[in-house]
């Protein structure tokens, strides 16, 4: 991944006894849930974990996938419950955007997160700044400004408000949730400026706020720069109404408010325990550390108990966490679990070592042993939950992936892949095991003599472009930039060794909106956007090389290999596992076609919870038993499953109708002269009058699918024959678009 956090380590290998924590866990457990209230049926337990860039699939054929490399997890999956191999992520496809459409069942334009892991947006001036991704949940888009440059919420949804947080359903339930390193519903930084992470929940001054700042001015990469990160970041409770586990005296003068003041129907008088300090003795009994799944305490790079760092969110690191939340009674818990490609051994703190992040290639040894010691853990993380109570019989376990990855690398047929700088600019011939992305300037590529206009880009294989000034998108200087931009090709030792197209698709504001890469904040909205070979990782200069000329035009940098944000199949292909009561066991199921929005409806559903809100996703039916279905969405069979079939197809950003107004947008941009553009005003216009008549028939069926589902009302058959005929038109109108 492109790094989420500041720092990573190993976790320091001092044991305590697990017994004794498992004991306390099973009192906590008694007095905790007593009055939480999940479905009137059996699931007592929600735990969702999402993985980082993990495959079901393989990136070599001579390897076996990720998944295939975890058979106890892989196993538990399809032997007690479903695995959905069909499923897709969003656009652009990252971390951050992808766990975020999964825990709020909304696409990125309602959600706040249309480009991420970073994104930029238009300053009054007219010129751009940088803000990332990943905040807490209330948190501003410019948060260090005490007038801010850009005022709306990083997490922003319709009406420019703050997007509902997805605990809400359970903490009103009466039930305590539990966050582990899942995006931003813990705190995410340190950041202690007029809207940042401390500030918005501990609030400056404070203890915390003191504690922030004194690690931020410290030396880094020290026990005293870290100290703050490892204390408030990553790991937070949000307590259910009435208390929950902050309501115990031991743990009510570390409890803060749980503050949302946008959430529909209000939120007042919520409280919850933020980072390791506090949720850590309140899950242990007093303790300083959480054990991992291996019996040793969760420390940062310095043995300081506490978060280690979102790299480090090893299997081990996190399962030990839920393993003890839920043992200590917090009955829902949502998980991240990192990457297993990158190599997260260094020799940091002393030295820093050069060589991290360094990724892995299929087959790599210690690519190999990170997968053997992921599945070590879900191994000992399964049998202890089970000794526990905790099991398929009660609990709903929902496990999933962020995006998937192009690996950017050659061959290997024994797993020994070549980790070194290879400058293609210079010439050098690069090994036939290299491994590492093609970091390209993209200047370096543009037609001789050609100055493009002044602008700012989101480095990446899909990148973001920013004209300054944020001109019209038919301006005629950023309109020859997209042409121009169309046709530029450059060295890729991965296919030919020949120049090869490093423009793949694009799209301008009027294309993003089709695929729901345009939210409430203007401001945000990119100029266009490149989706690229994604062999490429494409900037405006070149820093990763190792020459002290920084305008060349590429070189590996094999730091990195993995590639996301695009539209390639291998990026766009996710998984889904359910496991639990109410979910079938269809074991692997590679035919039903489904994307991230639809896991939270189907969480919920089964939870017997609503949210107070429309989803863009629609309850996965086919994974679940007629008797924990409402009645509205099996009465018609055949005619409701081919409504929810064709609504993904028209409204998923990897459906057909958006593949194929992309591929329009794509002849758009490239199309016509400084003088002459009725081409691209042509498909523009057609592409705007379709997405709107898209997005009209997506409300009305998400509208009637949301109350059929959470509200017991009635699909009238003539409505969804009707939606069902709209859908299709609108599908064929845009595949006639795409294919004149």
């Amino acid at each position: 991944m492109k790094v989420r956090s500041q720092f990573t380590s190993f976790a320091s290998v001092v044991s305590l006894v697990a017994g004794l924590l498992a004991v306390v866990g099973l009192t906590g457990q008694a007095a905790a849930t007593t009055e939480c209230q999940l479905s009137q049926g059996p699931i007592k337990h929600v735990i969702s974990i999402v993985f980082d860039n993990t495959h079901y699939t393989r990136d070599r054929a001579n390897v076996p996938s990720d998944l295939e490399q975890m058979p106890h997890l892989l196993n538990f999956i399809q032997d007690n419950g479903t695995l959905l191999t069909n499923d897709h992520t969003i656009l652009i496809s990252h971390t951050a955007g992808g766990i975020l459409s999964g825990l709020t069942g909304l696409y990125p334009d309602r959600q706040g997160q249309t480009v991420s892991n970073s994104y930029r947006y238009f300053k009054p001036d007219g010129t751009t700044a940088s803000s990332t991704s990943f905040k807490y949940w209330t948190d501003l888009v410019d948060d260090t400004s005490i007038t801010p440059a850009d005022p709306l919420p990083n997490m922003v949804t319709d009406g420019g408000l703050t997007t509902p947080a997805p605990w809400v359903p359970y903490t009103r339930a009466g039930c305590d949730f539990g966050g582990v390193g899942t995006a931003n519903i813990e705190l995410e930084n340190t950041g202690t400026g007029p809207f940042g992470d401390i500030s918005q929940v501990f609030g400056c001054p404070s203890a915390e706020c003191t504690e922030a700042t004194n690690a931020n001015t410290a030396t880094p990469r020290t026990a005293e720069g870290s100290i703050a990160l490892t204390d408030f970041v990553g790991i937070a409770i949000h307590c259910a109404d009435g208390g929950g586990i902050c309501a115990d005296p031991a743990n009510s003068s570390n409890a803060r408010p749980d503050r949302l003041p946008d959430e529909p129907g209000g939120y007042t008088d919520f409280q919850g325990l933020f980072g390791a300090k506090y949720v850590n003795p309140a899950i242990t009994g007093g303790d300083a550390a959480v054990n991992d799944t291996d019996g040793n305490p969760v420390t940062d790079p310095f043995g300081q108990p506490g978060f280690p760092g979102f790299d480090e969110m090893l299997a081990k690191n996190t399962l030990g966490y839920v393993a003890q939340m839920q043992e200590a009674g917090i009955p829902v818990t949502y998980a991240y679990i990192s990457d297993a490609h990158d190599n997260h051994t260094s020799s940091f703190p002393a030295p820093f070592s050069p060589d991290f992040p360094r990724a892995s290639g299929p087959g790599e040894s210690d690519y190999q042993d990170q997968l053997a010691a992921y599945d070590d853990a879900f191994q000992i993380f399964f049998d202890r939950l089970a000794a526990e109570g905790i099991d398929k019989s009660n609990t709903l376990f929902a496990i999933t992936v962020d995006e998937g990855d192009h690996y950017a690398g050659g061959t290997s047929s024994d797993g020994t892949w070549s980790h070194t700088f290879c400058n293609l600019s210079a010439g050098q011939s690069c090994p036939a095991n290299q491994v590492g992305e093609v970091n390209l300037n993209i200047n370096s590529v543009l037609p001789s003599g050609y100055t493009p206009p002044t602008y700012s880009i989101h480095n990446d294989s899909a990148p973001t472009f920013y004209v300054n000034g944020n001109p019209n998108r038919n301006d005629v200087n950023l309109r020859q930039f997209e042409r121009n931009l169309s046709t530029v090709r450059a060295l890729d030792p991965y296919v030919s060794g020949l120049p090869t197209p490093v423009t793949v698709a694009m799209a301008d504001t009027v294309g993003e909106q089709a695929l729901h890469m345009v939210n409430a904040d203007f401001r945000r909205t990119p100029s266009f956007t490149l989706f690229g070979n994604p062999d490429y990782f494409i900037k405006a200069t070149n820093t990763n090389c190792p020459d002290s000329a920084h305008s060349v035009a590429s070189c590996i940098d094999y730091h990195f290999a993995w590639s996301h944000c695009d539209i390639q199949p291998d990026i766009a292909s996710t998984w889904l596992g359910l496991v639990g009561p109410g979910v079938k066991n269809l074991g692997v199921d590679s035919t039903t076609w489904t994307d991230h929005v639809n896991l939270r409806p189907t969480i919920l559903l089964l939870a017997g919870l609503k949210d107070d809100y429309v989803h863009d996703g629609r309850v996965l039916v086919e994974t679940l038993n007629k008797s924990v279905l409402p009645q509205a969405l099996v009465s018609h069979g055949t005619t409701v499953g081919q409504l929810l079939t064709v609504y993904e197809q028209l409204n998923a950003p990897f459906g057909q109708f958006g593949l194929d107004l992309l591929t329009s947008s794509t002849r758009a941009l490239a199309s016509g002269t400084s003088g002459s553009d009725a081409t691209y005003t042509s498909i523009e216009n057609t592409i705007q009058t379709l997405t709107n008549q898209r997005d009209d028939v997506a409300t009305k069926i998400k509208t009637a699918l949301g109350a059929a589902t959470f509200d017991g009302q009635a699909l009238k058959q003539s409505d969804v024959k009707t939606w069902i005929g709209q859908a299709q038109a609108l599908i064929q109108q845009a595949h006639a678009l795409a294919n004149p």
